[in-house]
């Protein structure tokens, strides 16, 4: 029988009650307080129920707690032959609600307590078959077992699958082999998720569970670390090139295209000027594989023409075609310490793409003639082909350079620093602040602080000059392309800069003062570069705003309609410059990391440092230069600190994962 309120209940009374949601048995042993009743378990405890926790009273008794074992047992023996299912077919054919004693009856043909408790159990555990109605249940219709049923089989399946999953997850974490199965990638994938977007990820529920199932704290950090363990991530994964969802791989049908390409190249559409056995030299890093760009120096009839040859991927590429699509949802090449991530398939990127030895380039060619001053006298764009390609590297190119080995070289040098000369007499500002280069091979991290050497020098001047001729050509044909565009900086007046010490401090003082560049289909001053107008075009492998520059200045220059107008360049666009700027950011987050990584593994290592500027006008709060990793960040000093002064400093905490390096002062 039920008891929803034990107001008469005699001591000795065995009853049913809940305790954190499990069904125990007990004996009363009388009231505590006004409500509740103070139960006698089978190991001899006093618990103490409120009556809402009852859920059954047991007839016969009075009854012992040395009862309940025997009582249990006789229950299981009724619960080992019953079949609820036949139960359920008898009585929904006479739809009436069912009772315990019912049940009991019908399926072991008795009613004593036992057997009537066992009825009990199977209804109040069965969600299948019976819905409870006040003291008794009903029988469900058959279309709803059905669906229940088959819900069940779902939650069984899911419930196997897990089993299985924690199985192989522990078979890794104890050093064993598995192959992952289909059926783990819905819980390897939530695991995933809350280790990149924790609380806010879509499936925590899930993974937190997985989580606390394996014995883990259910934070981000540790679904990170189980990552890690299960030999998924690396113990360095880049979390943030995660979270961007930046493809690193090409889908089979772009694989497809440039395999194609490869095996039948198309038609050439263009006439293209031979240079022939004129020379051009590439300068790049030793690491860089898509080399985009190659200067040669044609003598004149006193005096030469300077031609940069640059890359011509629309020679194998057409506008709307699928590694077009492709670039565009790119829009850029992503630059990592651990390797690149390009814009187009590394077999034509770094193959028939790219200013190779030994093979004739197609290429998109600026001639100019420069006046002494370095200003233009005369120019030319011309699709082209480049045969006689040098590559040297920018370590090989600055000892050529300072001796005069290679004349060319020497002399491209020479109109290189000209043609700075002429942008800072219009207004150009040059900033020298050293700029750290990490490379990761494995566990090896090297990085390199680079400096603005000759070499650096010549080859960043011609991208320039190759800028201002792209956006002449295109103001002149009226042909609309993405111009870039600085206002002037505000600088601090001559006499204010020169109270700074020279170098550095002086340096990031005017570094402060620059203003942010702008990308639009109008042209306007560049007053950082000193040129009335400006547009890249000189890396048209890896960024797909100067691909476009090509599209457009190779259809005006062969006389055929422009692939884009002004308003249908805008659009593209601003599908592209968001993406840009993502990977523009993942690459700084991946730079620092791998510099607080490298930190780590120096951590012991005094470094030194310059003090940079002052933090609010505090004297002991500075932004400092880490000059062995080129590093800008804040410290807080225990004494006022000088603009320009060198400082020691040792490293306090640094954690890559979290972003987080702390430095404090070395004093002797």
């Amino acid at each position: 029988m039920y008891c929803a309120c034990l107001e008469f209940v005699d001591k000795g009374t065995l009853v049913e009650f809940r305790l954190h949601g499990d069904r125990q048995l007990g004996v009363v042993n009388g009231p505590e307080g006004k409500k509740n009743w103070n139960l006698l378990t089978r190991t001899g405890n006093v618990q103490t129920v409120h009556p809402r926790q009852i859920t059954y009273t047991i007839s016969g008794g009075p009854y012992r707690t040395t009862d309940i074992p025997t009582f249990a047992e006789q229950v299981n023996g009724y619960l080992v032959q019953a079949d609820l299912e036949v139960a359920w077919e008898l009585f929904s054919e006479a739809s009436a609600p069912v009772t315990p004693q019912d049940l009991a009856q019908l399926l072991f043909e008795s009613i004593q307590p036992a057997a009537c408790y066992a009825a009990y159990s199977l209804l109040a555990e069965d969600r299948l078959y019976f819905k409870q109605k006040g003291d008794a249940y009903e029988p469900r219709p058959r279309v709803q077992v059905e669906e229940i049923r088959h819900q069940l089989d779902i939650e069984h399946r899911r419930h196997q699958e897990q089993i299985g999953f924690l199985s192989r997850v522990r078979s890794v974490l104890t050093g064993g082999d598995v192959v992952w199965e289909s059926i783990d990638r819905p819980r390897l994938e939530a695991l995933e998720r809350y280790a990149l977007w924790g609380e806010a990820a879509s499936d925590r529920a899930v993974a937190q569970d997985l989580l606390g199932q394996l014995g883990n704290y259910a934070r981000t950090d540790d679904a990170a670390a189980l990552l890690v363990s299960l030999r998924l991530w690396s113990a360095h994964e880049n979390l943030a090139l995660r979270r961007s969802g930046i493809p690193t791989a090409f889908p089979e049908s772009v694989l497809a295209a440039a395999r194609h390409i490869l095996s039948d190249p198309p038609d050439d559409p263009v006439a293209r000027r031979d240079f022939g056995r004129l020379a051009a030299y590439t300068i790049d890093d030793e690491s860089t594989r898509e080399i985009d760009d190659g200067i040669s120096l044609e003598p004149l009839d006193g005096g030469a023409k300077l031609w940069i040859h640059i890359a011509d991927p629309t020679r194998w590429v057409r506008p709307g075609d699928t590694l077009d699509i492709e670039a565009r949802r790119r829009a850029t090449s992503v630059y990592l310490p651990t390797g690149a991530i390009p814009m187009f398939p590394p077999e034509l990127a770094t193959g028939p793409m790219s200013l190779l030895a030994g093979q004739v380039n197609c290429a998109l060619s600026f001639g100019v003639v420069l006046a002494e001053d370095g200003a233009v006298e005369s120019f030319e764009v011309t699709p082209a082909l480049v045969r006689t390609v040098y590559r040297v590297t920018y370590e090989e190119a600055d000892p050529l350079i300072a001796s005069g080995e290679e004349p060319t070289l020497a002399h491209l040098y020479t109109i290189a620093q000209t043609r700075r000369a002429y942008r800072h007499t219009r207004g150009a500002v040059t900033i020298e602040l050293p700029e750290a280069v990490v490379k990761v091979a494995g566990e090896n991290i090297d990085l390199e602080i680079l400096g603005d050497s000759a070499s650096r020098v010549l080859v960043a001047e011609m991208m320039i000059l190759v800028g201002e001729l792209s956006a002449r050509l295109a103001i002149e044909a009226e042909i609309p392309i993405p111009f870039r565009s600085q206002a002037p900086p505000d600088l601090p007046a001559p006499e204010e800069l020169l109270r700074l010490p020279a170098g550095p401090a002086r340096e990031f003082a005017i570094c402060r003062c620059m203003q942010r560049g702008e990308m639009s289909v109008r042209p306007g001053r560049h007053g950082g570069l000193g040129l009335d107008a400006y547009a890249q075009a000189t890396s048209p492998i890896r960024r797909y705003s100067d691909l476009l520059v090509h599209f457009q200045f190779k259809a005006h220059l062969s006389g055929a309609s422009l692939p884009l107008s002004q308003d249908e360049l805008k659009d593209v666009l601003a599908m592209v410059e968001p993406a840009t700027y993502e990977a523009t950011q993942i690459e700084r987050q991946s730079n620092r990391y791998w510099i607080y990584e490298y930190l780590r593994r120096h951590r012991t290592e005094i470094q030194p440092a310059l003090i940079l500027d002052w933090m609010g006008g505090d004297q002991q709060r500075a932004l400092v230069l880490l000059e062995n990793v080129g590093l800008r960040l804040p410290v807080r000093f225990d004494r006022p600190v000088a603009k320009g002064e060198m400082v020691e400093l040792a490293i306090s905490h640094v954690d890559p994962r979290q972003d987080l390096l702390t430095l404090k002062e070395v004093r002797n």
